[in-house]
């Protein structure tokens, strides 16, 4: 796979396709600058991924059905704090640059085996 695409194309498709796509990226790329990419991409879609299916009808919609409007607009907010958070994290590895999303980056260093410089 890395022989195909660039380091920036490859860290900007892991971000492109969620957690799937990070973890696509970390199972088979081995560059670090892709493997920091895919590993923060699979920390952070998969915790929002997380808050979705918890806010979500399975979860607290059954226990709370009374909270049901406001649940679904909380499950609306953080969908497009996705959107964002995605498109910020693929102009940025697009760009060459190794942005750290604060709580998620040390998990990332981590999974990806990355030292920082």
């Amino acid at each position: 796979m890395s022989a195909y695409l660039t380091e920036n194309v490859a860290a900007t498709l892991a971000y492109l396709f969620g957690w799937v796509g990070g973890l696509v990226f970390l199972l088979f790329d081995r560059r670090p600058f892709v493997r920091f990419h895919a590993a923060q991409s699979v920390v952070v879609f998969g915790t929002l991924n997380l808050l979705l299916l918890i806010l979500g009808g399975f979860f607290l919609g059954t226990f709370l059905p009374h909270a049901a409007g406001f649940l679904l607009l909380l499950e609306r907010l953080v969908e497009l704090a996705w959107l964002g958070i995605a498109i910020l994290l693929m102009l940025k590895a697009s760009s060459g640059e190794r942005f750290r999303v604060p709580y998620a980056a040390p998990y990332a260093d981590r999974a990806a085996a990355t030292k920082v410089p």
